[in-house]
């Protein structure tokens, strides 16, 4: 497995993490049996950065990864674990808490789900308005002090955030939409990453779907499927976006890849900085993904998906109105 390293301060990770959301929640029904079979044949291909979060599942996502840890070596996979996401017992979002005394309780219960004694990668889901980022990280850095965390990531950040969370402690890696369909990154929070050595461990590379070449017009999707809400994915947008998936499919075709592994290959060609976090959920996917690790594009693959998927070709917002809401990321360049 190709190795990129997670920042200038983390550890070497897989150039390919696996995501275990889907396993538990946002993406309608799954096989937590098939999950955990899935965690397995990741970790067997040598697959080493899992991502999970606290608030999937309301604890299910952790409690998953546990069962697949217990049969495992601990000490040879990195495990990055969000949290500070609050829900209520029916799943609804109610806000993020970035306290100091919640990081230290939402730590606690994630070691005692996952039956580790220390998290590799910790990081804010979304950033507390409430809550100086400098107070969050203070908190974890006191963590990694004690020896319950590893390393310090955050997530959903702005560039103004990210240089003052650093300024307190060393942050491996920034976990944040980026894709042929998401590239708002690209300005200035890309750029500001790397200046502080700061690694990109992208999510939605496959954008949520729209990327994978598996998505359909008349696609049937659940209540409990978050992608229902979200603009891409409805009416005239989505007619847009997968006419995009289109293009790519022709491009796909020609180097005899499916439409998922180009979309890979071309976050990883965007720099050895960036881990592609890959929501597979099956096995059948995740072979799928690793196959990109098979192929490489040349600068006239590069230039011809550019033109087919130009930077600013997605129709519709990456998520709802409330969501986007919590996005600090999204927030106008060089604001506060």
């Amino acid at each position: 497995m190709l190795q990129r390293l997670l920042g200038s301060t983390g550890p070497s990770v897989s150039a390919l993490g696996l995501g275990l959301m889907g396993m538990s929640d946002f993406y309608g029904p799954s096989d937590p049996e098939e999950g955990r079979r899935t965690v397995h044949a990741a970790l067997d291909a040598g697959v080493t950065l899992l991502d999970t979060g606290d608030f999937y599942g309301s604890g299910h996502n952790e409690l998953l990864l546990r069962d697949v840890l217990r049969e495992r070596d601990r000490d040879a996979v990195e495990i990055s674990v969000k949290f500070g996401v609050l829900r209520d017992p029916d799943g609804e979002i109610l806000g993020v808490d970035g306290r100091p005394e919640a990081v230290k309780n939402s730590l606690a219960q994630s070691l005692r789900r996952l039956d580790t004694d220390h998290v590799d990668v910790y990081r804010l889901a979304r950033l507390d308005p409430q809550v100086p980022i400098e107070d969050t990280v203070g908190a974890i850095s006191e963590m990694v002090q004690a020896g319950y965390v590893r390393h310090i990531g955050l997530s959903e950040v702005g560039a103004h955030t990210l240089r003052r969370a650093s300024a307190v402690h060393p942050i491996v890696d920034l976990q944040i939409e980026y894709s042929l369909l998401s590239r708002g990154i690209e300005s200035e929070i890309l750029p500001t990453a790397r200046e502080l050595g700061i690694g990109i461990t992208a999510y939605g590379v496959l954008g949520r779907g729209l990327l994978s070449g598996h998505w359909s017009r008349d696609r049937a999707t659940s209540e409990n499927d978050a992608r229902t809400h979200i603009p891409r994915f409805s009416g005239d947008n989505l007619e847009h976006n997968l006419a995009l998936t289109d293009r790519l499919r022709r491009i796909a075709e020609r180097r005899q890849g499916t439409v998922s592994q180009v979309a890979i290959a071309w976050a990883l060609s965007r720099g050895s900085d960036i881990v592609p976090v890959i929501g597979a959920r099956t096995r059948d996917r995740l072979a799928e993904a690793l196959g990109t690790l098979d192929l490489e594009l040349t600068e006239g693959d590069l230039d011809e998906i550019e033109k087919a998927i130009p930077a600013d070709a997605v129709a519709g917002t990456r998520f709802d109105e409330a969501g986007m809401a919590m996005l600090d990321s999204e927030k106008t360049p060089s604001a506060g």
